[in-house]
C-alpha cells in the first residue's frame, strides 16, 4: 500500500465556540459533560492559512458536533460549513484539515472521535467575533447559529471577566469565558437548541508540524 504523502497545514486566527454546558465546560478539565452528552457549534476566522501552496487567508468556517457522551468516548457526529467564496482548492484544503486526513491538532482529535462526518456544506457564512468584548456572532445557513456576550453577575447585571489557561492545550491556550445567549443548529434529525449556556472566545494557532 503507497503511503499518502501527508501535506504541510498551518492556521492562525480567531475561535468562538459554544456548548451545551453550563459556564466553564467540564470538559475543559477532563471531567464529564454538564448535562452528560456534548453539543458544540464552532466558527473559525482565518487571519494567516495556507495548506501546502494554497492560501486560505480569510476564509471562514463554522462546525458542529453531536456526542452522545463525554466527547472522549467517540460516537461523534459532525458537519462542516464552508465560506461559500472558497476555490475548489480552497474546500479540499479545508475539508481535509478538518478531516485530518493530514494530521494536526485540534482536528486529528476531533476526527479520532467521529464517527459520522455528514456532507459538507459551502454557504455564506457570517462570522464576527471580538475577544476582548466577549461578543460574538455566527450565521451559518443549514447548519447553525450562535450569539454570545460576556457573563453577567446576576445580582448587579454587570459584566463579569472569567479565562481559562491552558498552556498544554491542543485547542486553545488561553480562552475568554463568555455565555452563548443563543445557539441553534442542525445535525442531521438532531437539533442542537441551547440558551445561555458555555462560550469560549479565543486566538488560535493550530499545524500538522
Amino acid at each position: 500500500m503507497i503511503e499518502r504523502v501527508k501535506t504541510r497545514w498551518h492556521i492562525v486566527g480567531e475561535e468562538a465556540a459554544t456548548c451545551n454546558c453550563a459556564w466553564g465546560c467540564p470538559c475543559q478539565f477532563n471531567a464529564l459533560p454538564t448535562h452528560g452528552r456534548c453539543e458544540a457549534l464552532v466558527g473559525v476566522r482565518i487571519r494567516e492559512g495556507q495548506y501546502g501552496r494554497t492560501k486560505l487567508d480569510g476564509l471562514g468556517f463554522a462546525e458542529a458536533f453531536w456526542f452522545p457522551g463525554a466527547v472522549h468516548e467517540g460516537k461523534g457526529i459532525a458537519r462542516a460549513a464552508i465560506d461559500e467564496r472558497t476555490t475548489p482548492e480552497q474546500r479540499t484544503a479545508l475539508l481535509n484539515i478538518l478531516t485530518a486526513k493530514d494530521g494536526g491538532m485540534p482536528w486529528e482529535i476531533f476526527a479520532s472521535v467521529t464517527e459520522t462526518f455528514l456532507d459538507p456544506l459551502f454557504v455564506p457564512i457570517r462570522f464576527e467575533t471580538d475577544r476582548e468584548k466577549r461578543i460574538a456572532t455566527l450565521k451559518a445557513p443549514g447548519l447553525g447559529e450562535f450569539r454570545t456576550e460576556p457573563i453577567k453577575n446576576p445580582v448587579t447585571g454587570e459584566e463579569y471577566r472569567a479565562l481559562i489557561r491552558l498552556p498544554n492545550g491542543f485547542e486553545y491556550k488561553e480562552a475568554e469565558m463568555g455565555n452563548a445567549v443563543l445557539m441553534h443548529g442542525t445535525l442531521g434529525d438532531k437539533t442542537l437548541t441551547h440558551q445561555n449556556t458555555y462560550a469560549q472566545l479565543a486566538a488560535v494557532e493550530w499545524s500538522n508540524s
